[in-house]
């Protein structure tokens, strides 16, 4: 069981039918939701019917929750359920996912191939360098930022939504490859591929400047 005090509290007051704590839940969650909804469906529209799909869920399975997970993972897990069944295409293992990347901003030869014991990591030199800490590296904060949400949207849809749950929702290695029915190794690939792509539109942003 991975309850907490509050999280107890809160469950109960879902299952007696608390509208105050069902809407606090709703507008705390439903911009993940939206987010890594969107990593599996064409549009917005249809992601929204998504995560609405999933609050109805809440509120008819609310009763039979065991507390096995926490209540975000649990809704998460229903809202990928629920997309998926709305007909998005999955991608289940490593290689078809790296075959993805061959028309990626970044370079595949940068990175180290088949049969190596790293495979799809840094090759030795090719790894980006740091930023450097400046006061010009502050101003451009925003931009960095713009630019690597607009990098975001462009990945394909398994790299962004696990990019999306490690580094924006703050989801564990654990929890996401139990979310998305993959490898740790499948997770750790895509994981770095996707922010490798976005490091490479800052880098190219920043030469161009």
């Amino acid at each position: 069981m991975t309850e907490t005090p509050d999280e107890t509290a809160l469950i109960a007051a879902l299952r007696e039918g608390d509208e105050v704590a069902f809407a606090r839940l709703v507008d705390e969650h439903t911009p993940s939701l939206l987010r890594v909804a969107r990593g599996y469906v064409p549009s917005r529209e249809i992601a929204e019917e998504v995560v609405q799909e999933t609050w109805i869920a809440l509120v008819r399975g609310i009763a039979k929750f065991e507390g096995r997970s926490s209540l975000r993972t649990w809704l998460f897990t229903v809202m990928i359920n629920i997309a998926k069944n709305r007909g998005i295409r999955e991608r289940r293992d490593a290689d078809a996912a790296i075959t993805t990347y061959t028309g990626s901003t970044v370079d595949p030869s940068r990175f180290r191939e088949a049969g190596d014991q790293w495979r799809g990591h840094w090759k030795d030199g090719a790894a980006p360098s740091a930023f450097s800490d400046t006061p010009e590296g502050s101003v451009l904060g925003g931009e960095f930022i713009a630019i690597a949400r607009a990098e975001l949207d462009k990945l394909p849809e398994r790299q962004r939504v696990v990019v999306t749950l490690r580094d924006m929702l703050g989801f564990d290695s654990g929890e996401v490859c139990a979310l998305l029915d993959i490898s740790v190794a499948n997770q750790r690939v895509l994981l770095h591929r996707g922010r490798a792509a976005v490091r490479q539109a800052l880098e190219d942003y920043l030469a161009d400047e």
